[in-house]
């Protein structure tokens, strides 16, 4: 199909040779597209939007053909959060709690401490009534015993795949934005919990936690001048092995049980020598727990950078592990086998992801619990995999040790969990409590019904998916009109009812419209013919409206349309013929008036005008000149370029009628005036018989007496004060004229208004008044001291002669006199000259004055800020252009 603007061309291209009042139904459908081709699937390879009849590319795609139920929802299947049979249930990363999740899957499968835990009495009495449960109480957990029963017996029956461990973790003040260390969670989770359950009276779970993890080991310093020995018991949950520099977790063992020299600076204090003495001094292991914890160091401090780093060295280990050649006593059983891994995945120390494999004591089968995933190892073996792929990503990456039958070997690996190897499996089956057990019923109740809430959505998404796939199916096979009666539906309303993803609403056809409340022409290209039958279907299930058949083809769009385009063409020929004829001089009164102005500016004030009656469709839609805008912004523009821009209205006077200024018009022949009426036939017209306006003249003649009376009035006031307008032979205050003992004071404003008026009559108003009760507060005291009048204040005030006085009282309104008299001292002191104003000083509004000016200085509200460039403690004003300058025009 042709491109948008060649089929634009093509749509209009009969205005050349039709004028509007021969414009046809046939023109009308052309303009309209009505016959164009309809585009074919698959040769179109997107939406025409120039024409109405292609009906490709609006999402039919998704629709035509064979669809996956799967695309009719968004809904998963509640079966995928339903638990495997014969699996783990997983734990949600909360953000950041994934070392989180991986002890706590490593302490459920220690089956002693879960059993022990089932044991501790519950403190939720008021939770539980006669029969059960309450129902309309959510269980909240006190202790954080009673989060770990409740979590484990989740974890033991839900049939979800994962459960929510957030009540624990906020139990425990965590973080869940911020990654802890996972060794330090231990230790401390560990010491909490033995401290808890410390209080519990049953024996098997008050030290559940010494008898599944406390071993004990001796700190043993020998003399090696006496032989004396000294020991220093300690219990121990896990061991710290350092990895630095060594291979294997035996290696590793060994260092840290090796002996270690007392020697200089570091010798030990022997009790029985009373001396120090050099010494060796070794850890023993006494006692080893059932569970044997083992911490490889891997996250160390680096004194360099002063941050913890990670160790990524390979460190090997086996699935049994013989204690026995490390421990004092011998004889005892000390074979254990391995039954956690904890694998900590990244290249820093302070981020990255934890996950466990862990081995179920019970079948032997090794899971890797990863958060709300878990999968099990094939085999029955442990199965590091992937973990080791993920460290840190330097090109000279340490090769991986071949590892032998039953060994093991990790880069990643920072704790090892060695069970005490048992003759036996154990087959006992832990049964979770009564009221827990109940607890976890009714979880298992508010799933299903989750479930069967997201299936029912899920199939009801599906059935209306179907139907609107048949509806699509049988609907779009009959979208083309042919030759059958047709409607317009927008191209929007059509997309939309395509979209799976949005629900259809009503038609709404009303952007669409023209002033003539009809298809609007230039609307043809976001809109599509369809059939009458598909729109009686549409309308009938969707409604919505106007409905726009052929009825809906606007002729008086068209036929403006077609005159503006012949207008146009016509424009320039136009020009032209005006041009000549503005050369020939117009006799008699055959002529009309038209504005310099406009003359000067018609042919583009015609080409505007003409491009905006073509563009009237986009800035309907709020666009004009390629640029969206605001549909208010767009009127009030239109508005106002309307007003400035109007053809011949620059001679129209504030009364709509022919200006007086002959200098701003000329007169035009009536030819010339016929050619530019065919572009501007609203603009006013004035035969040259017009009168001009009179209410101007009488408006014109009443200015030229008033500025005349102005001028008379400027000049009496100019003659009778002339010291005062030309600022000569002023009396001074501060040197009192011996000739008079009284001056009189009016306002400086007063003085200066009068002065513009003397000197502009016509373009100043007269001064009426002089306007003394600025001088004067509420009181009707002055404002100002003798003192003040001659220095700060005498700028707000002038002194007028006694004789100038007698002259302004006769030009001007005296509103309040305003006078200082000198007068002579009394008999104590003749030569003492006093100054006595009338009326006299107001001391209380003084000063308030005064405090009111202090005020003004501390604010700064009307003060300059000045910035200076200072450069090595020395201000720089010369390198910068707005040195000296207001700090508002500085950069």
């Amino acid at each position: 199909m042709a491109p948008r603007l060649q089929l634009e061309k093509a749509a209009w291209r009969w205005a050349e040779t039709v004028r509007p009042e021969e414009v046809s139904q046939e023109h009308i459908e052309t303009a309209y597209r009505i016959w164009l081709e309809p585009c074919i699937r698959g040769v179109c390879r997107r939406n025409c939007k120039g024409n109405p009849n292609c009906l490709v590319g609006i999402g039919e795609h998704i629709w035509l053909g064979e669809i996956d139920e799967n695309s009719f929802h968004n809904i998963d299947d509640p079966n995928c959060e339903r638990r495997k049979k014969n699996s783990f249930v997983g734990l949600t990363n909360l953000g950041a709690t994934c070392y989180v999740n991986t002890f706590l899957q490593v302490w459920f499968l220690n089956l002693e401490l879960r059993q022990a835990l089932y044991l501790c009495p519950s403190t939720c009495s008021d939770y539980m009534m006669g029969d059960g449960i309450q129902e309309e109480k959510d269980y909240e957990p006190q202790t954080i015993c009673e989060h770990l029963q409740y979590l484990f017996a989740l974890l033991q029956n839900s049939n979800r795949r994962y459960i929510d461990p957030s009540g624990f973790v906020k139990a425990l003040g965590l973080d869940t934005g911020q990654q802890q260390d996972a060794q330090e969670f231990s230790k401390l989770f560990m010491s909490l919990l033995e401290d808890t359950l410390s209080k519990q009276k049953n024996p098997d779970v008050r030290n559940i936690v010494q008898q599944q993890f406390c071993g004990e080991y001796a700190y043993v310093t020998v003399c090696n001048q006496c032989g004396r020995e000294s020991k220093l018991l300690s219990k121990f949950y896990e061991l710290e092995l350092n990895i630095q520099g060594h291979k294997q977790l035996t290696d590793c063992i060994s260092e840290f049980l090796k002996e270690e020299k007392l020697e200089g600076d570091n010798r030990y204090f022997c009790e029985n020598c009373q001396s120090k003495q050099n010494a060796t001094r070794k850890i023993r292991l006494l006692s080893l727990p059932c569970t044997l914890n083992l911490q490889l160091m891997r996250f160390v401090f680096d004194r360099q950078t002063g941050h913890k780093k990670k160790l990524n060295t390979y460190i090997g280990f086996s699935e049994i592990l013989d204690m026995e050649p490390y421990v004092e006593h011998k004889g005892g059983s000390y074979v254990y086998e391995l039954s956690a891994v904890l694998i900590h995945r990244g290249v820093s120390a302070y981020s990255g992801h934890y996950i466990a494999h862990v081995k179920d004591p019970q079948s032997g089968e090794w899971y890797k619990f990863n958060d709300e995933d878990i999968e099990k190892m094939e085999g029955k073996k442990l199965q590091l995999g992937i973990e080791e792929d993920l460290a840190e990503p330097s090109k000279s990456q340490t090769r991986k040790p071949k590892c032998g039958k039953g060994t093991h070997c990790s880069r990643n690996a920072y704790m090892l969990v060695y069970r005490l190897q048992a003759q036996e499996k154990p087959n006992t089956t832990i049964q979770v409590p009564a009221f827990l057990q109940e607890l976890v019923d009714r979880d298992n109740s508010k799933f299903e019904e989750w479930c069967i809430e997201m299936a029912e959505m899920r199939k009801q998404s599906v059935d209306k998916g179907k139907a609107k796939h048949e509806e699509v199916k049988e609907l779009y096979q009959r979208l083309p009109a042919g030759a059958e009666p047709y409607e317009f539906v927008s191209l929007e309303w059509l997309q939309k009812w395509l979209d799976e993803s949005t629900p259809t609403k009503p038609i709404d056809n009303h952007a669409c419209l023209c002033s003539h409340d009809k298809l609007h022409p230039d609307k043809i290209s976001i809109m599509k013919r369809i059939s009458e039958y598909a729109a009686d279907i549409f309308y009938s299930r969707y409604g919505g409206g106007p409905r726009l058949t052929v009825k809906a083809l606007c002729k008086e769009c068209v036929v403006e349309r077609c005159r503006v385009l012949r207008l146009k063409n016509q424009l320039n020929e136009d020009y032209k013929t005006v041009n000549n004829l503005l050369k020939a001089t117009v006799k008699g009164n055959d002529g009309f008036w038209v504005g310099k102005s406009s003359l000067r500016s018609w042919r583009q004030l015609a080409l505007e005008q003409l491009d905006e009656q073509d563009g009237d469709a986009d800035q309907s839609s709020g666009k004009m000149n390629g640029n969206t805008l605001n549909k208010d912004e767009s009127k009030e523009e239109r508005k106002e370029e309307e007003e400035e821009l109007n053809f011949n209205e620059d001679i129209l006077c504030p009364h709509g009628e022919l200006c007086i200024s002959e200098n701003e018009r000329r007169l035009v022949s009536k030819e010339a005036w016929s050619k530019l009426q065919q572009y501007f036939p609203k603009a006013p017209e004035f035969p040259s018989y017009k009168e001009c306006c009179s209410q101007c003249k009488i408006l014109e003649r009443e200015g030229e007496e008033n500025e005349a009376l102005h001028k008379m009035i400027a000049n009496e006031q100019k003659t009778s004060l002339p010291n005062l307008f030309q600022d000569k032979n002023r009396p001074c205050l501060s040197n009192w004229p011996e000739d008079t003992d009284v001056l009189y004071i009016v306002s400086q404003f007063f003085v200066e208004e009068w002065r513009k008026f003397v000197r502009k009559p016509t373009r100043c108003s007269p001064v009426s008044s002089v306007g003394n009760s600025a001088l004067l507060c509420p009181h009707g005291g002055l404002m100002f001291t003798f003192a003040s009048m001659t220095k700060e204040d005498s700028k707000l005030i002038a002194l007028i002669w006694p004789s100038e006085w007698q002259m302004i009282q006769k030009l001007f309104v005296v509103d309040h006199v305003i006078k200082i008299m000198r007068t002579e001292g009394g008999d104590a002191n003749l030569s003492e000259t006093q100054y006595i104003s009338e009326p006299k000083l107001c001391p209380e509004c003084r000063e308030g004055l005064l405090c009111q000016q202090q005020r003004d200085l501390r604010e700064y509200t009307q003060a300059t800020i000045y910035v200076h460039k200072v450069v090595d403690n020395k201000k720089v004003a010369s390198q910068s252009p707005t040195a000296g300058l207001p700090w508002w025009h500085s950069g």
